[in-house]
């Protein structure tokens, strides 16, 4: 059926109270786990591509991938650039088919955090292209913050305002408090300022750093206006973690695909686990 609306599916989810999440790719195996899991659930779901992953596999595979699953999914999906770093990836991401970007801006300042992102929704709608931004700094897990430098990294409510009435950006990924990778002990979201940044933007928010925070928290981040979560280190740990398993007890084994299809089973699972806390299933 082609790639869905991004747009269309974090709007319904904001106005119906569940999340369509986002399960970022890293090779063929991933691809076939997420839409296998997305069809047996009846979720939309969100292929999201990196600039590492893209690297990786090849822009040009990876798109080819994802189409033909789309195409043969029985459930809306969309291909989305996940922290586009730059213009040039965007254009990339346009020029190769992608149906939704995001531009990663947020170590800017605010105000060249602006410009940019302005500058991309301004190339990417009149092309029916619809973009994701970020702002505060949603942090990674090697980093020693102390609370004073925690608090500086978070979005400030007013600064989402501004941004969003400037930019006109399709949803926002709004640093509350998540972080990207693994956490070090259990993060702790700032609901609050959630809370302040939904009724101030009024726009789909979005929750990054969404493997390894609390099933009760993502529920309230969900009812409290995240209409998108992303997943990835849940997924790498469970292949892994599958295929160590499958080599450690037969050393004589050398066919990938003995090892590759039960790691794309785990992640598969590990996927309906999270679409069922999203909210996402039984929505198609």
């Amino acid at each position: 059926m082609g790639f869905g609306s991004f747009n269309s599916w974090l709007h319904d989810g904001l106005n119906k109270g569940y999340a369509v999440a986002q399960i970022n790719i890293n090779n063929l195996e991933f691809v076939q786990a997420i839409i296998e899991a997305a069809e047996e659930e009846k979720a939309p779901v969100i292929l999201g591509a990196s600039e590492g992953a893209l690297k990786y596999m090849g822009i040009d595979y990876a798109v080819a991938i994802c189409r033909t699953a789309a195409e043969r999914a029985t459930v809306p999906v969309m291909l989305h650039l996940d922290h586009g770093p730059n213009l040039e990836w965007v254009l990339k991401a346009i020029r190769y088919g992608f149906s939704s970007v995001m531009i990663d801006a947020s170590h800017l300042p605010l105000e060249d955090n602006i410009a940019l992102t302005k500058k991309v929704v301004d190339l990417c709608h009149p092309l029916g292209i619809e973009v994701e931004a970020e702002l505060g700094r949603i942090t990674g897990t090697d980093d020693d913050l102390t609370v004073d430098e925690r608090l500086a990294t978070l979005c400030r409510p007013d600064d989402a305002m501004r941004f969003v009435e400037e930019t006109h950006v399709d949803a926002l990924a709004a640093a509350i408090g998540s972080a990207h990778g693994h956490y070090h002990g259990t993060p702790q979201l700032d609901f609050e300022r959630l809370a302040a940044i939904r009724e101030a933007t009024q726009i789909p928010l979005v929750l990054h750093g969404g493997s390894g925070i609390p099933d009760e928290d993502v529920k309230k981040a969900i009812s409290l206006g995240i209409a998108k979560m992303n997943i990835n280190t849940d997924n790498q740990e469970v292949f892994t973690k599958k295929v160590r398993q499958i080599l450690a007890s037969n050393e004589t084994l050398y066919d990938p695909r003995k090892y590759l299809g039960p790691g794309r089973d785990a992640i598969k699972e590990m996927v309906k686990s999270k679409l069922r806390l999203t909210g996402s299933v039984n929505r198609v």
